[in-house]
């Protein structure tokens, strides 16, 4: 059952029942979930068709991330965040083990509700209003472990993107759809990485993408290729 793909009609008891969400937070995931719909109504958070399986498809898509987190990492950036998926539930989800988590988010609107999102929900998080680029490149001073991303570029971007942040620890999660094999062959041209395919519990076809390793390949051996 764990590997099932969960039902769209799924409400929050199944959800964080599937996933065994302690029921503190279990209360932050509710606090966040009432925020977004009311938010909604203002800005456009996600999809018009999408409050309705907030918890079914996006906090779900969150939480199977859990289980392919190391032990070890407190500490993690989620690039491109939007309303906070899946950094927001994975700091929800993780608060009682020390998580922090840094969520990057250009557009301004949707910054704001990250920041009331983690005040409401008191969760350990820091929201910053940058495009990821700009912000590596000229204000970051943290010091991560993961990068997660959800639905932000094909993986040869977002290699680009992420990269710098954890080039100590080489770990990545990122969600991703039916287009990964190709993305993979693409990265190839530009990466060599180590990594492990797991299905995704939300999406039939779609995968949760862990990166262990990565090194760029050198301009001379692109350069060789027949």
């Amino acid at each position: 059952m764990m590997n099932a793909i969960i039902a769209e009609s799924a409400g929050p008891d199944e959800v964080v029942k599937h996933f065994d969400v302690s029921r503190e937070s279990f209360e932050k995931l509710k606090v966040y979930a009432d925020l977004l719909e009311k938010w909604q109504k203002r800005i456009n958070l996600v999809g018009p068709q999408e409050v309705s399986r907030i918890w079914s498809r996006h906090i779900a898509d969150a939480l199977q991330l859990i289980d392919y987190i190391p032990a070890d990492v407190k500490c993690a950036v989620d690039l491109g965040t939007g309303p906070g998926i899946p950094g927001v539930i994975i700091s929800a989800a993780l608060q009682s083990q020390g998580f922090h988590v840094h969520l990057v988010e250009s557009n301004g609107k949707k910054a704001a509700f990250l920041r009331e999102a983690v005040r409401e929900m008191e969760i350990s998080a820091d929201v910053h209003c940058d495009r990821i680029e700009a912000l590596y490149e000229e204000k970051w001073v943290g010091d991560v472990q993961l990068v997660f991303a959800r639905a932000l570029a094909p993986l040869p971007k977002l290699m680009d993107l992420a990269a710098p942040f954890v080039e100590k620890s080489k770990k990545m999660l990122f969600l991703k759809g039916l287009d990964v094999d190709s993305e993979l062959t693409a990265t190839t041209k530009c990466w060599n990485i180590d990594y492990q395919k797991y299905p995704s519990r939300t999406y039939a076809g779609g995968c949760i993408l862990s990166i262990k390793d990565f090194q760029r390949v050198s301009v001379s051996s692109r350069s060789q290729e027949p």
